[in-house]
């Protein structure tokens, strides 16, 4: 047997139309022709491997294909309540390829003689008191009738239990390819009301858009749906276009709902003020029968107040997170990740795939955008897949919805330890997204949010570029920097990060080394174990350095000012003076000569990168917010695991001058040549005396025996301030070894 193979060019993985419409040939094809056709997703299309040749796969739909009976007798618009001109065509329609419509029709239409007989008792009674004949005191007396209140409220309420046992009796009494539509457009939920999955609107309709009887309307467009069931004159054009992309005759003036938001028509979509929605009935034909592959189910909100919410495969709740036309008020029904796969596929494979149409992120079910591409990026999906298409259902254009193209994320050939990191966010980022998301949650607060969730999705998305690590980082920094502020602190200052953020962050530069030092340092070290870390110092935290501190009882309840907070975020050279000059104070209280800054185990800063700092060639505000970011480290995990970035291997060297400040103000004696600590010569740095400071720094060193051939020096203001904020990186004493033995090399002789 011969197999052809087709690209089917019309059939691409957006919009979402042309998405379903691919799963919708397959699903014909594999049912109705070639029980061993294969698809799968090549070059933006989709590509299909079939017996049936190019002129025998457009004859099957022009002139074989049995269309699916998509009735939905619970929608006021689908034309069993009267207005279903199409609906009747095909109800009376002779053709041998209609059989199935017929009996999806009569199905349908032996639930609803009932209801529509209740529903005119109704009409009728009512009518009595709308006679023309009857004055107006005779309406009011007749209304006020017992006899006609009583015969009124139980016709009302036969017509109520009647209506809302309709959908139960279909789940009940359907079989049949109308099942399989049901099935999809809504299901129950524990308390027996319909609920209904956004990738078919409510049950079959958009709002006063009903896609059941549009869907009949198309196919009277395409065939002579009462008589025959033979294709009309566009028809074969229509086909071509729908599968190969090929040139269409003139589309048709009729609603697409969301599924191809470009068509829709609206304001500003074509020439002029406003345009109308044109399509191919070829095209929603086929969309619509491929949406019957995703069966829909019920799943439990994350918050226990909501009830279950009806979901198909792949889906999520929303969050305008990673993509960049999300509005801060938009409303969304949720999310849909699309499955594309490389693999040729037979139409069971894909039912399996999307029957098990979840993915997994550890233990629970991957129920947001976030966690989505969390599991994607560990293989928490089915295998051979080869990424996802995102769309989101917005409500747009005024009060309409459309399935929105969201980006695409790839699934990658092997599964990432470095996402595994995420988890330390999870808790918090939720707690987050409560605060942000309540209706007195301050603008500030809702940015930030947003901001990490773009970037925590970017670093899901793209694991192996520390660069993304690294905007997450600064996205932390923001989120902290709003929390201090008040705005949402009952979500918790950031959780504990594992070491291993230090090694996806590490892209080799100076400034993240930096950052490491900066964030990591404490005023001690006890073994391996840092006392004291500087993180309180930009964090207004309790005493165990694990939450905020607080004042007021609870709903008045406000963050506590503490002196020691110094580091405000806004200016990265007065920052780090102020975080040296507060450390120096703490010091003194305590009875100590020395600066209380000292590195963490194998976190200490590293000379050349000091001395392009010194230099000003780097982004201090940059190394300072990841600094801050990285202060929420776990001390105890790096002690056991540094994961320390890579260092240069060569570089240059600090200033002598500065060198000289740093050996005057170290956190601890130097071998037993001590020269101390003065405050003064941070004081004079802030000030911006840099003589001044180094001619107290030499006076100190001299006294504790260490020489130095400079005798006095001179620089401006702003390098004086930028050597003070060099202080705040902590060197190691094997550093300030290398510094005494290069400022006086006879020593040591």
């Amino acid at each position: 047997m011969s197999v052809h193979v087709h690209r089917l060019a019309g059939c691409a993985p957006q919009p979402l139309a042309h998405y379903l419409k691919a799963l919708g040939v397959l699903r014909l094809v594999s049912e109705q022709a070639d029980p061993s056709a294969r698809g799968w997703w090549r070059d933006e299309s989709f590509w299909l491997a079939t017996k049936l040749d190019r002129e025998q796969l457009a004859e099957f739909f022009l002139r074989d294909w049995a269309p699916t009976p998509l009735v939905a007798p619970w929608d006021k618009g689908s034309g069993f309540f009267g207005a279903g001109a199409a609906l009747d065509a095909a109800a009376r329609s002779t053709a041998n390829r209609f059989e199935a419509l017929r009996d999806g029709i009569v199905a349908a239409l032996a639930l609803t003689e009932e209801i529509s007989s209740a529903d005119a008792e109704v009409r009728a009674i009512k009518a009595e008191s709308k006679g023309k004949g009857l004055t107006k005191s005779a309406r009011t007396k007749l209304r006020a009738d017992p006899d006609y209140k009583r015969r009124l409220a139980e016709a009302d309420k036969r017509f109520a239990v009647l209506k809302a046992s309709l959908i139960p009796q279909c789940r009940l009494q359907w079989r049949g390819p109308h099942r399989e539509w049901l099935d999809a457009a809504l299901v129950l939920g524990d308390d027996g009301e319909p609920a209904f999955p956004a990738l078919l609107g409510t049950g079959g309709n958009d709002g006063r858009l009903d896609f059941t009887n549009n869907f009949f309307q198309r196919l009277g467009d395409l065939f002579d749906i009462e008589g025959t069931g033979e294709p009309r004159k566009e028809s074969a054009a229509w086909v071509c276009n729908a599968l190969w992309g090929e040139p269409s005759p003139a589309l048709k003036s009729a609603a697409v709902g969301q599924y191809s938001p470009g068509g829709a028509g609206g304001a500003n979509s074509t020439v002029g003020a406003e345009g109308g929605s044109l399509l191919n009935p070829a095209d929603f034909l086929l969309m619509l029968e491929g949406s019957v592959l995703f069966s829909a189910g019920l799943c439990r909100r994350l918050d226990r107040r909501e009830a279950s919410a009806a979901v198909a495969p792949f889906t999520t709740f929303a969050h305008a997170a990673a993509y960049a036309s999300a509005g801060g008020s938009e409303k969304q029904r949720g999310e849909q990740w699309m499955p594309l796969w490389d693999r040729p596929l037979v139409l069971a494979e894909l039912r399996h795939l999307l029957a098990e149409g979840r993915s997994r992120l550890g233990a629970r079910p991957a129920s947001e955008p976030l966690h989505f591409a969390r599991a994607v990026a560990r293989l928490g999906v089915a295998r051979g897949l080869s990424g996802f298409e995102r769309f989101g259902f917005i409500e747009r254009n005024g009060q309409s919805n459309l399935a929105v193209s969201l980006g695409r994320l790839s699934v990658p050939e092997r599964a990432s330890p470095a996402v595994a990191l995420l988890d330390d966010l999870d808790g918090w980022m939720e707690r987050l997204r409560r605060q942000a998301r309540d209706e007195h949650a301050p603008t500030r607060l809702k940015v930030v949010e947003r901001a990490l969730a773009d970037a925590a999705f970017a670093a899901a998305a793209h694991p192996a570029e520390p660069a993304r690590w690294q905007r997450l980082l600064l996205a932390l920094d923001q989120v902290e920097r709003v929390l201090a502020t008040g705005a949402g602190f009952a979500a918790g200052p950031v959780p504990k990060l594992q070491p291993g953020w230090v090694r996806v962050a590490d892209d080799g530069s100076a400034e993240l080394g930096l950052a490491v030092a900066f964030g990591l340092q404490a005023a001690s070290v006890r073994g391996r174990w840092p006392q004291d870390p500087v993180r309180r110092h930009w964090l207004p935290l309790d005493r165990n350095g694990r939450a905020f501190a607080t004042r007021g009882t609870d709903r008045k309840k406000q963050l506590a000012e503490r002196p020691d907070v110094v580091v405000t975020g806004r200016e990265p050279v007065a920052d780090a003076l102020a975080l040296v000059q507060r450390r120096l104070i703490e010091g003194a209280q305590k009875g100590g000569r020395h600066l209380p800054l000292q590195a963490a185990f194998r976190a200490a800063a590293h000379p050349a990168d000091l001395a392009r700092l010194i230099a000003g060639e780097l982004d201090l505000a940059k190394t300072l917010a990841l600094g801050r970011a990285l202060g929420a480290l776990d001390a105890a995990a790096w002690a056991r695991q540094p994961l320390p970035p890579r260092a240069p291997a060569r570089g240059p060297v600090p200033d002598e001058a500065w060198m000289a400040l740093r050996l005057a103000t170290l956190p601890w004696p130097l071998e037993k040549r001590d020269p101390g600590g003065d405050p003064a010569i941070v004081r004079r740095l802030a000030a911006g005396d840099a003589s001044g400071a180094l001619e107290t720094a030499l006076r100190r060193l001299r006294a504790a025996g260490i020489g130095f051939s400079l005798r006095a020096g001179v620089a401006s203001a702003k390098t004086a301030r930028l050597w003070g904020a060099a202080l705040a990186f902590p060197i190691s004493l094997s550093t300030a070894k290398q510094f005494a033995d290069r400022i006086d090399p006879a020593a040591h002789q």
